[in-house]
């Protein structure tokens, strides 16, 4: 929670144009406090993060109902790709899904035999992937085709659809999909 009241704090000063000096001035809270609690080293009492926000002018319901912009993030290391799969289908999510981001990007890794599942999918949207390695069979609307390592596939989400890697290896597929909404 200390994190959180610092990078609110943090953030509401900066959006205000107040530098931690000022708001130490306008408080009377020592400037190193501040920097303590925005780093996230110093946990406020109630009194004292109530005479820190008097000084920006915030309340208190204000300040807890408060959600800092996240900050833009362009590149990902592997390890930051967010898993959003389960059971024998990883699908690894570029980024967090929560900047606003209206594509979409997935690493899918489909184990042997894994499969979406017998009832089709069906979700706004249009999706599209390439094959990396491995076999991928694409269910859609009605039409069925295996894909190897460098066919691709693209629709409309709303078509019933439906992934079942076939073959004795894992597939390995790159895929879209916009608007983000799998």
């Amino acid at each position: 929670m200390e994190g959180k009241v610092g990078a609110r704090l943090r953030s509401l000063r900066e959006g205000r144009g107040i530098s931690q000096r000022e708001l130490a001035r306008r408080t009377g809270v020592p400037n190193s406090t501040i920097s303590l609690i925005e780093s996230g080293k110093s946990s406020p009492s109630v009194g004292a993060l109530k005479r820190i926000l008097d000084g920006l002018p915030v309340g208190l319901a204000e300040f807890f109902a408060y959600e800092p912009e996240a900050p833009r993030t362009f590149f990902f290391a592997a390890e930051d790709l967010k898993e959003i799969g389960k059971g024998g289908i990883s699908y690894l999510q570029i980024g967090s899904g929560s900047e606003g981001r209206t594509l979409q990007m997935l690493r899918e890794t489909y184990q042997p035999g894994a499969d979406t599942g017998r009832i089709p999918l069906s979700h706004r949207g249009e999706e599209a992937g390439i094959i990396l390695s491995g076999r991928l069979e694409v269910f859609v609307d009605g039409e069925r085709r295996i894909l190897g390592p460098g066919d691709a596939y693209a629709f409309q989400s709303q078509l019933p659809h439906r992934f079942r890697a076939v073959g004795g290896e894992p597939c390995h597929v790159v895929s879209a999909c916009t608007p983000s909404s799998f």
